[in-house]
């Protein structure tokens, strides 16, 4: 045997194992555009690939793209976020509120207070107190949402401002969305600020090493509680786009999403032991469960059969996708 036939036996293994690991690594993408596929053959008859009903996925999924785009970085840096969905109810009253009082700027600053007001709290009691932000964040959707239900008294607030109506949520310029153009201007914003910025770079070494990276110089208590703030301030901005689409401030608005928020970032490739995110696979992962629950529907299961093979095909789209 020639040392070239040796060498080319040795390179084989490194080569099928490269092509192995970028394979689970674009899971997400080529899953997308699998189920995509099948769906385009198999629900053709039944309006799949209207253009209607494919920007009414946009719509449906945009919210939880904007919220999973933070949840990236609260993943990425070790930690975890379970009150993303009361946070955007709780901020759709406040906007509705402020709104029918002051008017649409008074509604937006209210938003804003809101996100913000939420995230510090966390923040602060995730990285002074030395609270698990699991636990944190798990009370605050309690908190968040016994808040809304107090000062809506449970009604809907209606939203008679149109402006603020076709800004958040409910335009579109021409047959696009303005939901669509809300999650890429927010998207490219999130990936430049993980992949090209230092306070990305600094959310990544906090969550693949703290300690390491707090030897290095990098304050991860201050890079924690940031990305709480952050993730709430999204939050706020999803229930924004809520009301606005809507025309309503309810504290139902939002309910459950935290967990289809989680399911996107991981499923687009963001680990929930921290280190590694990706906002555009995460953005890819919020769009992928919004075409599963468009598809299901249209194949006319009932609720409890959606769940299951939602639930089904989610599990396995994250077990390919995981390296061994």
């Amino acid at each position: 045997m020639s040392a070239t036939d040796v060498n080319s036996g040795e390179q084989s293994p490194s080569k099928l194992r490269t092509f192995l690991g970028d394979w689970r690594q674009n899971i997400i993408y080529i899953g997308f555009v699998v189920i995509f596929v099948v769906f385009a053959l198999t629900l053709n008859d039944k309006g799949f690939l209207n253009p209607n009903n494919l920007l009414n996925i946009v719509r449906q999924t945009a919210m939880i793209a904007v919220m999973a785009i933070a949840m990236t970085f609260v993943l990425s840096a070790g930690e975890i976020d379970l009150s993303v969905g009361a946070v955007a109810g709780l901020a759709s009253v406040t906007v509705a509120l402020a709104i029918s009082a002051a008017g649409p700027l008074a509604g937006v600053l209210a938003g804003i207070a809101t996100g913000l007001a939420v995230g510090v709290f966390n923040g602060w009691l995730t990285t002074r107190i030395g609270i698990p932000s699991f636990l944190t964040t798990l009370a605050m959707m309690g908190i968040a949402k016994g808040i809304a239900m107090w000062v809506s008294d449970t009604a809907a607030v209606p939203i008679l401002h149109q402006g603020f109506a076709w800004l958040f949520g409910g335009g579109a310029v021409g047959r696009i969305p303005v939901l669509l153009f809300w999650t890429l201007v927010l998207g490219v914003i999130g990936h430049v600020a993980l992949k090209r910025t230092g306070f990305g770079r600094r959310v990544l070494a906090t969550g693949g090493g703290e300690t390491a990276a707090r030897f290095s110089g990098i304050d991860t208590r201050s890079i924690k509680f940031r990305v709480l703030v952050l993730s709430s301030l999204a939050a706020a901005l999803a229930g924004m786009l809520y009301a606005g689409r809507l025309q309503s401030g309810r504290f139902q608005l939002g309910e459950g999403d935290e967990l289809s928020v989680i399911a996107a970032a991981v499923l687009g490739g963001t680990s929930l032991f921290g280190g590694k995110g990706t906002v555009i696979g995460t953005i890819v992962g919020a769009m992928m469960i919004g075409l599963i629950n468009n598809g299901l529907i249209l194949m006319g299961l009932e609720f409890s059969q959606q769940l299951i093979a939602r639930g089904g095909i989610i599990i396995l789209a994250v077990a390919l996708s995981q390296k061994r």
